[in-house]
Order: C-alpha cells, then structure tokens, then sequence
C-alpha cells in the first residue's frame, strides 16, 4: 500500500506492507489525513519516532472481526492505545497509560497511508451532519476541550492565548464559549482576522499587552513562547502548556514559586465533546484548511505545511 514513512528521512513508498489487524482492533481506511505540527516536529526529530506519520484522520472501518456493527461506518478515533488493566488505567488516566502506543507518534504505525488499525474502543462513530473536511479536525479540536477539562475558566477570567496556529485558533474558538474576556495573540494578521470575525479580540505579537492574564495558554510551537506566556500570567495565576516541539526550554522555576503560579500541561481532550461541537457548529474550521493534496504528493504538502503563514493542510486517500 501507499504510505508516507519516516526512518530519519520523509519518503513517499509505494510497497508498504498491508497492516494485520492485531485482536480487538480494527481496520481502518482513511479518506482524509492532517498534517500537524507535532507530524513536523518528528520530522525535525521529536520523540524519536520511525513510521507511518499521522495521527488526524477520518475514515471508514473495513475490518473489526471484535465488533462487525462497525464495519462500513465512517469514524475517527483517539491516539492512545493504552492497555487498560495497569494502575493508571484503572484510576482513569488511560491516555497517561505507561504501556500505551500513540498513533504516527511513538511505536505504533498512523494515518497517513492507505490502511491502518486501532483498537475498536478508541473509535467514534462520526455524524452525518460532519463533513469529512471537519471530521479530520477532531483530534485537534479535542485537545483544545481539554482545557475545560482541566481548568475552571470562569465568564470574569481575563483569559490570553498565545499562537495563531491550528491549534492556538481551535483554542481561542473554544475558550470563547466560556464567556471570559478572551485575547488571542500571534504574529499573523490574516489568521487573526478568522478570530476577529467571530468577535474575538485579537493582538499581534510585539504590540503592548497588559500583563496579569487569570489564565495564559501557550500554544505557539516554540521555545520561546513559555517566556512570553509567563510574562503575561498574573501571580497565582494559570499558565496551560500546549506546545511541543523538538528542543529544550530555559525556564526561571524560582519566579515560578514567588508568584505561586499553577503550570498545566495540556495534551489529548474529549472527542466526544469535539464532534459535538463540530455538529452543533459552534467551532469553524473551514477558515483553517490551506489545501488538500493527494497521499501521492505527500512530500510536496509536507514542504507546503512547513512555508510561513499556512494553517492545516491535508492530505486525500482518494
């Protein structure tokens, strides 16, 4: 099968061999494929990862000898195969799960090829009212819920999202529901303008900003961004951490502890809640597609999503 591999370098295959579909797993066939920043940061060396790239995804089930009533059903599904009998899985924190495989992140092959498995139990049944082109999104969509998850984020918290990348616009969209007097900061004035349209305040970096934000989410994708959310965050405040990149971060932890301030680290989210929000409409996700290439022209739509300026690019099974 058709395939886009990492082994230390990104190739286009042609001879992949078919997946086997281990018990209680299903096979999955891919109709569309998003290339994250995380897909790009394990080319530039995260994690260490060799394989089938992709972790976004929405497809149609072919095979679940487990479960046959999910076969023929269009579905996406969570990353984390996670064991489900360890301490932490019995505790609930089944995506903290020390045994688990992560989809095209850490020893377990992804999406970006025409066939690959999951376990049954991670999948979701996808509505008819989604379109695939939104589908694909909830992955991402669902790490932007975990916030809520983790943070009480109330309608008179002053609320700062740094990055006005996929992530950072999907975050913005979700906080605004809560009501809080949300900022959404980037270096980007058309990606901003998608968040101005839908009445949300929004800053380009280097303009002056009044520090002392309730909550700061970083989400920028580098290195530089903890110094700048810290900068913003109020003493005994929240700073909520979404980047992940290939690379060290200096950190002042003594002004950490003066200033008391709780850090969150923030990773996979409820896809229950993405879909629901998807059909409901109350996130848009259209503005952030950039273009859709074929599986074929992979290493093309992987330079186009590296180039300054551009939002999700997708890639089509076809």
């Amino acid at each position: 099968m058709r395939s886009l591999t990492f082994d230390g370098t990104l190739k286009f295959q042609k001879d992949t061999p078919y997946p086997t579909v281990p018990a209680g797993e299903a096979l999955i066939r891919p109709t569309l494929a998003g290339i994250c920043n995380t897909d790009i940061e394990i080319v530039r060396g995260y994690m260490g990862f060799k394989g089938i790239l992709g972790h976004e995804f929405v497809g149609v089930v072919e095979q679940a000898d487990a479960a046959p009533e999910w076969v023929g059903r269009r579905v996406v599904g969570e990353i984390n195969a996670y064991c489900g009998d360890c301490p932490t899985c019995r505790r609930g924190d089944p995506t903290q799960c020390p045994h688990r495989t992560t989809l095209g992140i850490d020893r377990r092959d992804g999406t970006m090829a025409d066939a690959f498995t999951l376990p049954i139990k991670l999948l979701y049944p996808v509505s008819d009212s989604v379109p695939d082109e939104w589908a694909v999104f909830t992955e991402p969509l669902a790490a932007a819920c975990e916030i809520l998850e983790q943070v009480h984020i109330r309608p008179t918290d002053r609320v700062i999202v740094l990055g006005d990348g996929k992530l950072g616009l999907l975050i913005a969209q979700v906080l605004q529901l809560t009501g809080c007097d949300l900022l959404a900061i980037g270096r980007h004035q058309v990606k901003l303008d998608i968040l101005a349209r839908r009445g949300i305040r929004t800053a380009l970096a280097g303009e002056p900003i009044e520090p002392g934000a309730d909550v700061v989410v970083e989400a920028t994708g580098s290195a530089a961004g903890f110094a700048a959310a810290r900068s913003l965050v109020r003493p005994r405040g929240t700073l909520v951490l979404k980047s992940t990149f290939h690379g060290e971060v200096e950190l002042n932890l003594s002004m950490v502890v003066v200033d008391e301030v709780t850090v969150v680290g923030s990773r996979c989210g409820p896809f229950g809640a993405a879909l629901r929000l998807l059909a409901q409409r109350l996130v848009d996700v259209e503005p952030l597609i950039h273009a859709t290439f074929p599986l074929d022209e992979g290493l093309a739509a992987f330079e186009e999503a590296v180039a300054p300026g551009v939002l999700k690019v997708l890639l089509s099974m076809g």
